[in-house]
Protein backbone atom coordinates (compact mmCIF):
# COMPACT_ATOMS: atom_id res chain seq x y z
CA UNK A 1 0.00 0.00 0.00
CA UNK A 2 1.18 3.53 -0.74
CA UNK A 3 0.33 6.05 1.97
CA UNK A 4 0.81 9.83 1.95
CA UNK A 5 0.64 11.68 5.26
CA UNK A 6 0.87 15.43 5.68
CA UNK A 7 0.09 17.97 8.33
CA UNK A 8 1.49 20.78 10.38
CA UNK A 9 4.67 20.72 12.42
CA UNK A 10 4.70 18.48 15.50
CA UNK A 11 1.32 16.86 14.82
CA UNK A 12 2.50 13.25 15.07
CA UNK A 13 3.09 12.60 11.36
CA UNK A 14 6.38 10.75 11.82
CA UNK A 15 5.06 8.67 14.71
CA UNK A 16 1.98 7.58 12.77
CA UNK A 17 4.09 7.01 9.66
CA UNK A 18 6.41 4.70 11.62
CA UNK A 19 3.47 2.68 12.93
CA UNK A 20 1.88 2.45 9.47
CA UNK A 21 5.15 1.41 7.78
CA UNK A 22 5.77 -1.24 10.43
CA UNK A 23 2.19 -2.55 10.20
CA UNK A 24 2.39 -3.09 6.44
CA UNK A 25 5.97 -4.39 6.31
CA UNK A 26 6.27 -7.84 4.77
CA UNK A 27 10.04 -7.70 4.21
CA UNK A 28 12.90 -5.35 4.99
CA UNK A 29 11.80 -2.13 6.70
CA UNK A 30 13.59 1.03 5.55
CA UNK A 31 13.53 4.49 7.09
CA UNK A 32 14.62 6.93 4.37
CA UNK A 33 15.92 9.97 6.23
CA UNK A 34 16.15 13.14 4.15
CA UNK A 35 16.86 15.82 6.74
CA UNK A 36 20.26 17.52 6.79
CA UNK A 37 21.02 19.22 10.04
CA UNK A 38 21.57 22.97 9.88
CA UNK A 39 21.55 23.73 13.61
CA UNK A 40 21.12 22.31 17.11
CA UNK A 41 17.32 22.30 16.79
CA UNK A 42 17.64 20.03 13.74
CA UNK A 43 20.10 17.84 15.64
CA UNK A 44 17.56 17.45 18.45
CA UNK A 45 14.75 16.58 16.03
CA UNK A 46 16.91 13.98 14.27
CA UNK A 47 17.96 12.45 17.59
CA UNK A 48 14.32 12.36 18.79
CA UNK A 49 13.21 10.59 15.60
CA UNK A 50 16.08 8.09 15.97
CA UNK A 51 15.08 7.37 19.60
CA UNK A 52 11.41 7.01 18.63
CA UNK A 53 12.16 4.33 16.04
CA UNK A 54 14.83 2.53 18.05
CA UNK A 55 13.95 -1.14 18.29
CA UNK A 56 11.29 -1.00 15.57
CA UNK A 57 13.42 -2.89 13.02
CA UNK A 58 14.10 -0.03 10.61
CA UNK A 59 17.25 0.07 8.51
CA UNK A 60 18.03 3.77 8.23
CA UNK A 61 19.04 5.04 4.79
CA UNK A 62 20.38 8.61 4.82
CA UNK A 63 19.32 10.12 1.50
CA UNK A 64 19.14 13.94 1.70
CA UNK A 65 19.27 14.31 -2.11
CA UNK A 66 19.03 12.21 -5.27
CA UNK A 67 16.18 10.21 -3.76
CA UNK A 68 15.98 7.71 -6.61
CA UNK A 69 19.35 6.30 -5.44
CA UNK A 70 17.56 4.39 -2.69
CA UNK A 71 16.49 1.97 -5.41
CA UNK A 72 20.16 0.99 -5.87
CA UNK A 73 20.76 0.43 -2.16
CA UNK A 74 17.48 -1.11 -0.96
CA UNK A 75 15.28 -4.07 -1.83
CA UNK A 76 12.32 -2.60 -3.72
CA UNK A 77 10.18 -5.38 -2.22
CA UNK A 78 10.70 -3.91 1.25
CA UNK A 79 8.55 -1.41 3.08
CA UNK A 80 9.69 2.21 3.05
CA UNK A 81 9.10 5.17 5.33
CA UNK A 82 10.15 8.31 3.47
CA UNK A 83 10.56 11.20 5.92
CA UNK A 84 10.23 13.80 4.45
CA UNK A 85 9.35 15.28 1.10
CA UNK A 86 9.64 18.72 2.71
CA UNK A 87 13.28 18.25 3.70
CA UNK A 88 14.20 16.61 0.40
CA UNK A 89 12.89 19.54 -1.64
CA UNK A 90 14.67 21.99 0.65
CA UNK A 91 17.96 20.10 0.29
CA UNK A 92 17.64 19.95 -3.50
CA UNK A 93 16.52 23.56 -3.91
CA UNK A 94 18.93 25.11 -1.40
CA UNK A 95 22.09 22.95 -1.32
CA UNK A 96 24.75 23.64 1.31
CA UNK A 97 27.09 25.16 -1.31
CA UNK A 98 24.88 28.26 -1.43
CA UNK A 99 23.57 27.76 -4.97
CA UNK A 100 19.84 27.76 -5.64
CA UNK A 101 18.31 25.12 -7.88
CA UNK A 102 15.06 26.59 -9.19
CA UNK A 103 14.34 23.29 -11.01
CA UNK A 104 14.62 21.19 -7.86
CA UNK A 105 10.94 20.23 -7.88
CA UNK A 106 11.35 18.60 -11.30
CA UNK A 107 14.27 16.52 -10.02
CA UNK A 108 12.40 15.49 -6.87
CA UNK A 109 9.28 14.66 -8.89
CA UNK A 110 11.25 12.45 -11.27
CA UNK A 111 12.94 10.56 -8.43
CA UNK A 112 9.76 10.20 -6.40
CA UNK A 113 7.83 8.90 -9.41
CA UNK A 114 10.53 6.28 -10.07
CA UNK A 115 10.23 5.12 -6.48
CA UNK A 116 6.44 5.08 -6.51
CA UNK A 117 6.51 3.04 -9.72
CA UNK A 118 8.94 0.46 -8.29
CA UNK A 119 7.94 -0.07 -4.66
CA UNK A 120 4.67 -1.42 -3.36
CA UNK A 121 4.76 -0.42 0.30
CA UNK A 122 5.71 3.15 1.16
CA UNK A 123 4.66 5.83 3.60
CA UNK A 124 5.56 9.37 2.49
CA UNK A 125 5.66 12.18 5.04
CA UNK A 126 5.33 15.85 4.13
CA UNK A 127 4.41 19.15 5.81
CA UNK A 128 1.71 21.45 4.60
CA UNK A 129 3.59 24.68 4.99
CA UNK A 130 1.72 26.35 2.15
CA UNK A 131 -1.67 26.87 3.75
CA UNK A 132 -1.24 30.21 5.52
CA UNK A 133 -2.11 33.60 4.08
CA UNK A 134 1.35 35.12 4.51
CA UNK A 135 3.17 36.50 1.51
CA UNK A 136 6.83 35.55 1.43
CA UNK A 137 9.79 36.44 -0.76
CA UNK A 138 9.92 35.01 -4.28
CA UNK A 139 12.16 32.02 -3.46
CA UNK A 140 10.14 31.00 -0.42
CA UNK A 141 6.94 31.22 -2.47
CA UNK A 142 8.51 29.09 -5.19
CA UNK A 143 9.51 26.52 -2.59
CA UNK A 144 6.01 26.47 -1.07
CA UNK A 145 4.33 26.19 -4.48
CA UNK A 146 6.75 23.42 -5.48
CA UNK A 147 6.08 21.48 -2.29
CA UNK A 148 2.33 21.84 -2.78
CA UNK A 149 2.66 20.50 -6.35
CA UNK A 150 4.81 17.57 -5.18
CA UNK A 151 2.33 16.79 -2.41
CA UNK A 152 -0.57 16.76 -4.88
CA UNK A 153 1.40 14.51 -7.21
CA UNK A 154 2.33 12.06 -4.43
CA UNK A 155 -1.21 12.07 -3.03
CA UNK A 156 -2.57 11.31 -6.48
CA UNK A 157 -0.36 8.22 -6.77
CA UNK A 158 -0.96 6.94 -3.25
CA UNK A 159 -3.74 4.60 -2.18
CA UNK A 160 -4.31 6.37 1.14
CA UNK A 161 -3.99 10.10 1.91
CA UNK A 162 -3.93 11.19 5.55
CA UNK A 163 -3.72 14.51 7.34
CA UNK A 164 -2.27 14.69 10.85
CA UNK A 165 -3.97 17.44 12.83
CA UNK A 166 -3.69 17.84 16.58
CA UNK A 167 -2.42 14.23 16.95
CA UNK A 168 -5.45 12.90 15.02
CA UNK A 169 -5.53 11.34 11.57
CA UNK A 170 -8.05 12.55 9.01
CA UNK A 171 -8.55 10.26 6.01
CA UNK A 172 -8.89 12.10 2.69
CA UNK A 173 -8.50 9.12 0.36
CA UNK A 174 -8.62 5.34 0.71
CA UNK A 175 -10.73 5.11 3.85
CA UNK A 176 -11.45 1.39 3.54
CA UNK A 177 -7.80 0.52 2.91
CA UNK A 178 -6.71 2.72 5.79
CA UNK A 179 -9.13 1.16 8.26
CA UNK A 180 -7.75 -2.27 7.37
CA UNK A 181 -4.22 -1.27 8.35
CA UNK A 182 -5.30 1.05 11.17
CA UNK A 183 -6.57 -1.95 13.12
CA UNK A 184 -2.99 -3.26 13.15
CA UNK A 185 -1.54 -0.10 14.69
CA UNK A 186 -3.97 0.30 17.57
Amino acid sequence: MKIFISGGCKNGKSYYAQKLAKAQAAGELYYVATMKSADSEDDERIERHQRERDGWGFTTVEQPADIENILHNCDSGGSFLFDSLTALLSNEMFPMDGDINVRAAEKVSSGLNRILDEVEDIVIVSDYIYSDAMIYDELTEQYRESLAALDREAAGKCDVVLEAAYANLIVHKGEEMFHGIYQKIL
